[in-house]
C-alpha cells in the first residue's frame, strides 16, 4: 500500500491509496472515486456515495434524533462521539432516510466507517431496525450499503443484542413481500456481516471489497492461519456467499435494473436509463 502524500493539496489532488497515482480531484469525482490507473474503489463517505446512489435533493433522513447511548459509562466514550461527530457531520455510523433512484422511491440506509470504524452501536441498530420495519409497512424497497468495523465496544451486550434485532426486521421485510438490496463495501466485518448486510434479497458488493466475521488482526490473535484471499468480496462470490460483484461505476444503473424487475417493470436500455425512467406497470410478463 502506497503512502499518502501529505503535501498534495487536499482540494485539488487525491492520491490512490493503492497504487499512488495522484488523481485530479474533478476528474476523480466524475468517476465515482474509481482509480483511473488500478480501479481500486476509494473509500466514500455518506454524503458521497449519497449523491451517487439516489435522486438529487430527493432524501429525507429518518430517526436523526435518536440520542445517545452509553450504557457502561465508558471512559472517554462521549467525547469519541462528539469528535466523530465534528469530522463526519454525522451523528451516528449509518444514514437511513427515504430517496428515489430515478423517480424509483426506496429506503436507503449508508454506513461511514469513518465514524468510530462504522461499528454498530444500539443508534446504529435501531436505524437499520426502524428503516426496514417503516419499509416493510410502506411497501417500499430497501437499499443499504454497509461497512463496518463491527460491534461496537463500548456498548458491550447492547451491541451485541443488535444483530438479532436488525436479523428480525430483514425478516419482517421478508414477510411483506419487500425487496432488499445488500450492498458489501470495504470493509464490512463482525456483527453488520453476521446480521443485516447478509440477509439482503440481493447481495452485492463492491470489487475488493474486504469482508469476514473477525477482522484480519483477530484472526492473527486467534493463531488462526487462513488463506488471505478468504476475506475478499471475490471469495466470498466464487463460494457463492455474493450474488453480484458490481463496478462503483455501473452500481447505480444495477440497483435500478434490480428495483425495476422486483416492481415488474421492463428496465429501460443503457441509452435509455438517464433519459426515461421506467414506470411501474408498463411491464407485461407475457411480452416477450
Amino acid at each position: 500500500m502506497a503512502s499518502v502524500n501529505n503535501n498534495i493539496p487536499p482540494d485539488l489532488w487525491e492520491e490512490c491509496s493503492s497504487c499512488g497515482q495522484l488523481l485530479y480531484a474533478k476528474q476523480l469525482a466524475n468517476e465515482q472515486w474509481v482509480c483511473s490507473r488500478c480501479g481500486y474503489h476509494l473509500r466514500l463517505n455518506v454524503w458521497q456515495r449519497l449523491q451517487i446512489s439516489s435522486d438529487p435533493g430527493s432524501f429525507q433522513p429518518w430517526d436523526d434524533d435518536l440520542p445517545l447511548v452509553d450504557p457502561l459509562n465508558f471512559p472517554d466514550y462521549q467525547s469519541k462521539i462528539e469528535r466523530a461527530r465534528k469530522h463526519t457531520q454525522m451523528n451516528e455510523a449509518v444514514l437511513t432516510g427515504r430517496a428515489t433512484l430515478n423517480n424509483i422511491p426506496l429506503g436507503i440506509g449508508i454506513m461511514d466507517l469513518s465514524f468510530i470504524g462504522g461499528s454498530m452501536g444500539w443508534v446504529v441498530g435501531e436505524r437499520i431496525t426502524r428503516l426496514m420495519e417503516r419499509c416493510a409497512d410502506q411497501q417500499l424497497p430497501v437499499v443499504i450499503f454497509c461497512a463496518s468495523g463491527g460491534a461496537r465496544m463500548q456498548e458491550s451486550l447492547i451491541s451485541l443484542m443488535q444483530m438479532p434485532k436488525t436479523a428480525a426486521a430483514a425478516g419482517r421485510l421478508r414477510a411483506a413481500g419487500v425487496p432488499y438490496i445488500s450492498v458489501i463495501t470495504h470493509p464490512t466485518y463482525g456483527g453488520v456481516t453476521a446480521s443485516y448486510a447478509f440477509l439482503g434479497d440481493i447481495i452485492i458488493a463492491e470489487p475488493q471489497a474486504a469482508v469476514g466475521f473477525a477482522g484480519p488482526r483477530v484472526v492473527e490473535v486467534t493463531g488462526l492461519e487462513i488463506r488471505p484471499d478468504v476475506q475478499s468480496a471475490e471469495f466470498q462470490y466464487e463460494h457463492g456467499m455474493i450474488d453480484l460483484i458490481v463496478n462503483r461505476r455501473d452500481m447505480r444503473r444495477t440497483i435500478y435494473t434490480l428495483l425495476c424487475w422486483f416492481q415488474g417493470v421492463r428496465p429501460p436500455t443503457t441509452d435509455e436509463q438517464d433519459s426515461k425512467p421506467a414506470t411501474v406497470g408498463e411491464f407485461d410478463e407475457n411480452d416477450e
